[in-house]
């Protein structure tokens, strides 16, 4: 298993009681990193923060509490996320596109945001945001998921330009369906559609997107910023 240095970093990672954000903090924690997990629920072992993190009252002050426990945030991995119902778009409540757009989108923002005023002082900084092959292509019947999941494609472009120079590296990973708890949440039909698309034939696995993440966490990672990096099986055409 490939590894990077992450000796004297900090890291925050979202999400991090299962699926990707669990394979990638585990993988910065082996590369020597100190690393705290935001998540609904505690995480053991782990420095562990909870809250809500579609609610800015809440990502705030667990921000603070994680920087206070580390000492510093180098890294944030934002993996949190939901992926809404399989339903039409004339189907999607008013309730549902909210809660999706709110974990998804606005739960990005609102770390971004957090996390960036510390890691600007400090002159050196990496985010690494998930996003998905839907935020590119749009898939059926996940009318919010996939506006959700532009979304964060489009503010990783943003924020990236917006502090280029500061020492902080801005990139989202697109990857396409991966085996994970979340999809749980999701119709058989909905899983057949993606899973076809992939020339690999298959499903990805959560630490493979975790060894990306961790490459885009570490100091390898030097001339890249505001980029979507694709983890899709083939799946992915631009």
């Amino acid at each position: 298993m490939n590894s990077y240095d992450f000796t004297g970093r900090a890291a925050l990672v979202t999400g991090g009681a299962s699926g990707i954000g669990a394979a990638t903090a585990a993988r910065l924690r082996a590369g020597g990193a100190e690393v705290a997990v935001f998540d609904r629920e505690p995480v053991e072992g782990y420095v562990s923060v909870t809250g809500d993190i579609a609610s800015s009252a809440d990502v705030a002050p667990a921000v603070a509490e994680a920087e206070r426990a580390l000492g510093k945030i180098d890294i944030l991995v934002n993996s949190a996320g939901v992926p809404g119902a399989s339903i039409r778009t004339t189907e999607v409540t008013d309730e549902e596109w909210q809660k999706v757009l709110g974990i998804n989108a606005s739960g990005s923002f609102w770390m971004c945001r957090a996390v960036l005023p510390g890691m600007m002082e400090r002159g050196y900084g990496r985010i690494v945001l998930v996003a998905s092959i839907a935020g590119k292509e749009g898939n059926p019947m996940a009318a919010a998921y996939s506006a959700s999941k532009a979304a964060v494609i489009a503010m990783t472009k943003a924020i990236g330009k917006d502090v280029a120079g500061t020492g902080v590296l801005v990139n989202c990973i697109a990857p396409a369906v991966i085996e994970t708890p979340i999809l749980a949440g999701l119709a058989q039909h909905h899983i057949d559609y993606m899973v076809e698309r992939i020339p690999l034939g298959r499903m990805g696995k959560a630490d493979e997107v975790a060894a990306l993440a961790c490459f885009l966490a570490s100091e390898d990672l030097s001339f890249s910023t505001g980029a979507t990096f694709d983890i899709s099986g083939g799946r992915a055409t631009f």
